[in-house]
């Protein structure tokens, strides 16, 4: 379990990337993603079975942006299932970098560091006294950094508050995971989504 100190560090970085963010011209776009997690070694599987679903919603602000490259923090909570083993949630901070095409295709990519909170999905024992009692689990919590690569396209190329469909694997860390004898997890996610501008 990691320490609360770790926890408040990561919150504190979501606050930080927000407030750094300058002002934009209206609300923040909405992003909402469906994903499929796999344990497996960065970018070696992409589509995986059986299926452990999951999704995300966050948001986007505007930093550094040129004719072909924009650069901007994003924040985001999310809940994935990974059948047979845990369930979890999470809140993550990112900071992405988009190379933007003329003809509305972005490439995306993504370096972010987030908390993820687990729960079992069967149901635990502990021995005591000489016979297994059920154990309320009350989960653990893992740092999780994360990086991901992925494709956009805005629907609108001309219009820079268009709603735009993205897609893109994201590699990522569970840690600490069994101290002592597995140190670190990690997962690979697919991601289909969508950012749009609910007040355009």
């Amino acid at each position: 379990m990691i320490k609360p100190s770790l926890l408040f560090l990561v919150l504190n970085l979501v606050m930080l990337l927000s407030i750094e963010a300058k002002a934009q011209d209206g609300p923040p776009p909405i992003t909402v993603a469906l994903f499929n997690e796999s344990t497996a070694m960065p970018f070696s599987r992409f589509l995986t079975t059986p299926v452990h679903p999951g999704v995300q919603v966050g948001s986007e602000f505007s930093w550094r942006e040129g004719k072909h490259f924009r650069l901007y923090p994003t924040i985001n909570i999310g809940w994935l299932l990974h059948q047979k083993l845990f369930q979890g949630v999470f809140v993550n901070a990112e900071l992405g970098v988009d190379y933007k095409t003329g003809f509305g295709l972005n490439l995306k990519s993504k370096i972010g560091l987030g908390c993820l909170h687990t729960f079992t999905t069967q149901q635990e024992y502990q021995f005591e006294e000489g016979r297994f009692l059920s154990k309320r689990d009350r989960g653990n919590s893992r740092l999780m950094p994360s990086f991901s690569l992925g494709l956009g396209y805005a629907l609108d190329r001309k219009n820079p508050r268009a709603t735009e469909i993205f897609t893109w694997y994201q590699t990522w860390l569970e840690y600490p995971y069994s101290p002592g004898f597995i140190p670190l997890m990690s997962h690979s996610s697919l991601y289909l989504g969508a950012k749009f501008y609910p007040h355009k």
